[in-house]
């Protein structure tokens, strides 16, 4: 009996399939924001640049940090250019040297 009534339940479920609407801003080939270090920009600014225009997280504002002193540059976003050209454009008003490489 407990079987027939897994069974008739389990016949009774509907799947259900969400479909992401996805907008011209999504596609594309994807392409990197980098950022390169400069003498200028605190380490407290580049962090708060990265929270507020990328809404990365604090930890990974600060290690993006540490790796652009360290190494020169970081990619600290990946996505179709046309949904990296605003953030490069809000990272470079706030004193930033960031470019967009890739396809």
């Amino acid at each position: 009996m407990m079987y027939d009534l897994y069974k008739n339940t389990v016949e009774e479920l509907e799947e259900v399939v969400v479909e992401e609407e996805i907008s011209d801003s999504d596609i594309g080939e994807l392409a990197q924001l980098v950022v390169y270090n400069d003498d200028h920009n605190t380490f407290e600014w580049v962090i708060q640049c990265f929270q507020e225009v990328l809404k990365h997280t604090l930890e990974q504002a600060e290690q993006l940090s540490l790796i652009i002193h360290f190494k020169g540059k970081a990619t600290v976003k990946t996505a179709p250019k046309n949904v990296l050209k605003p953030k490069k454009d809000a990272l470079v008003d706030r004193g930033l040297s960031a470019v967009i490489e890739g396809n």
